[in-house]
């Protein structure tokens, strides 16, 4: 189940709420009873490490006919093969 975060337009307090996808939105806040509304807040998915994409990928480098790996491109074969 998600975090969703809210704040109050009255008294501008923050809280979160752990709610499932299909719950309505809280209306209220907990605090002096004023509207609530739900913030989109910044995400906590952080990638580390050197890069997933380019460990995952080949990348290729142009204009030589070679890949990363000093292999001939398919299709690219130099006139003396």
């Amino acid at each position: 189940m998600p975090i969703y975060e809210y704040r109050c337009d009255e008294c501008d307090h923050t809280f979160e709420l752990l709610e499932g996808f299909g719950a309505e939105p809280v209306k209220r806040c907990g605090e002096c009873g004023g509207e609530a509304r739900r913030v989109i807040s910044t995400s906590s998915f952080i990638l580390k490490g050197s890069g997933w994409y380019l460990t995952d990928y080949a990348r290729k480098e142009k204009g030589n006919g070679k890949d990363r790996d000093g292999k001939e491109k398919e299709g690219e074969r130099s006139a003396s093969a």
